[in-house]
């Protein structure tokens, strides 16, 4: 397959094939969120954003996995270095009870880093904020749980404030700061003492000019919540305010620039430490390193995941507990594998310009996409490559889902109405353009 050349060919989605697979997947397998019957063969050809389903299908993904394939299929920027890795068995170790490396050389940073070299890009790269300290879990709900255990331990707070709209993973601590859709929480227990701020998603606002609910006469709704004499909560006894700098389950919600100034100012006059849960927003997807890179706030903890191929919490020493027994995980550190694919794509994107590349290619499918005056599409927009197109209903949203599918292309949707588009980080001009074309012409044809 020439990434230079191959366009979608589609003869039928959901083929047989995909069918009776799919069927036979479901005799095992528990009800989950699975978004349409595409069954990927990797055996058969895949590079860059494109791959071929059990069918033959030939198909352009720009769902990304949901920010969990941030260089596409089979990109040769992982490969080749992957190519000089022989597999061994276990390729996953009781990562926090036993070290693991590729050779014996401290001095010599390995062809294929492993779990030490992961965590010294991450402290790299987070760096900006004093973080310097990582825990490797396997899953971003993992790295969230553990990033609010650190900061419950850190502050001896008692109370959380999360944000409407948010989305933060399915375990029962994470769980608890979920506000995007009630069936995540619904019957399920849940961690006391949690508050809500409203998420400004006016990206034009200001504190004179805001229509969603957090300015409002001279003041915001988090700062009323802090109040020393009049607040619902104690600002001493808050352990943290979490939040993703933009919303993905959401509905790929950008936040305006005066709310993230005030969430930075109110977070440091209270001193109240800022998680930030990068799982779908972070490693470069926004065309910043970490999204929370736009904006004024300084995060004190940040949980990452999905492109990273393993959870990670990073922050500073401090905030991390002394004790050993208060963190630890089988596989945390132990994905040998994972570790060393998310290493390799920090290094691809610092290598290769990534940043720069999903700025300038985010730029060019708003601006494709916008001029095409999609029908029933009511609002295009994105930071980098983290795209979104939002229509007038959830069902529009789901005719152009369905018809991209049929022309090859694979979207997904978020929040109510939303279809998120995650191309690969080093997408090049001509696969946005195809990728664009593709949407319009799914758009009109199920207008």
């Amino acid at each position: 397959m020439d990434r230079d050349s191959v366009e979608p060919q589609v003869a039928g989605v959901p083929g047989d094939a995909a069918k009776r697979w799919v069927e036979h997947h479901h005799e095992f397998a528990a009800p989950s969120t699975y978004v349409y019957e595409f069954v990927w063969d990797h055996t058969a050809p895949a590079i860059g954003p494109f791959c071929t389903d059990v069918d033959g299908n030939v198909l352009m993904d720009f769902t990304g996995h949901v920010g969990a394939m941030p260089l596409g299929y089979n990109n040769p920027k992982i490969m080749e270095p992957l190519a000089s890795f022989d597999l061994v068995d276990p390729i996953k170790v009781a990562g926090q009870d036993f070290y693991t490396r590729a050779g014996s050389t401290l001095a010599a940073d390995p062809d294929v880093p492993g779990p030490t070299g992961l965590m010294a890009r991450l402290t790299d790269i987070a760096g900006h904020y004093g973080m310097d300290t990582v825990f490797l879990s396997n899953t971003g709900a993992e790295a969230v749980e553990n990033a609010i255990k650190i900061a419950y331990d850190h502050t001896g707070g008692k109370y959380a404030i999360t944000c409407e709209g948010a989305f933060h993973g399915r375990t029962l601590g994470a769980l608890s700061l979920n506000r995007s859709k009630e069936i995540y929480r619904r019957e399920f227990p849940e961690i006391a003492s949690v508050h809500d701020t409203p998420f400004c998603t006016d990206r034009g606002c200001t504190a004179d000019t805001c229509e969603c609910g957090f300015f409002f006469e001279d003041t915001s709704w988090l700062r009323r919540l802090l109040a020393e004499e009049s607040g619902a909560v104690n600002a001493d006894e808050t352990a943290y305010l979490i939040l993703e700098p933009i919303q993905g389950e959401g509905g790929y919600r950008f936040p305006s620039d005066a709310y993230m100034d005030e969430i930075a100012a109110i977070a440091d006059e209270h001193d109240v430490p800022i998680v930030v849960d990068e799982v779908q927003s972070g490693l470069g997807r926004t065309g910043e390193m970490w999204a929370a890179d736009h904006y004024a706030i300084e995060p004190d903890v940040i949980a990452s995941a999905k492109a990273l191929r393993v959870g990670a919490t990073i922050a500073s020493e401090d905030v991390f507990p002394e004790e050993s027994g208060r963190l630890s995980s089988t596989w945390g550190a132990g994905d040998i594998l994972g570790a060393a694919q998310g290493a390799l794509t920090i290094d691809a994107i610092r290598e290769y310009d990534l940043l720069a590349n999903a700025t300038e290619r985010g730029e060019q499918a708003k601006a494709l996409l916008r001029d095409a005056d999609l029908p029933g599409a009511v609002d295009v927009r994105g930071k980098g490559l983290m795209l979104a197109v939002e229509w007038a209903s959830k069902s529009r949203r789901d005719d152009v889902v369905e018809a991209a599918l049929t022309r090859g292309l694979l979207t997904m949707g978020c929040g109510t109405k939303t279809m998120r588009l995650l191309p690969p980080l080093d997408a090049t001009e001509r696969e946005i353009r195809l990728g664009a074309a593709l949407l319009a012409e799914a758009a009109a044809a199920s207008a």
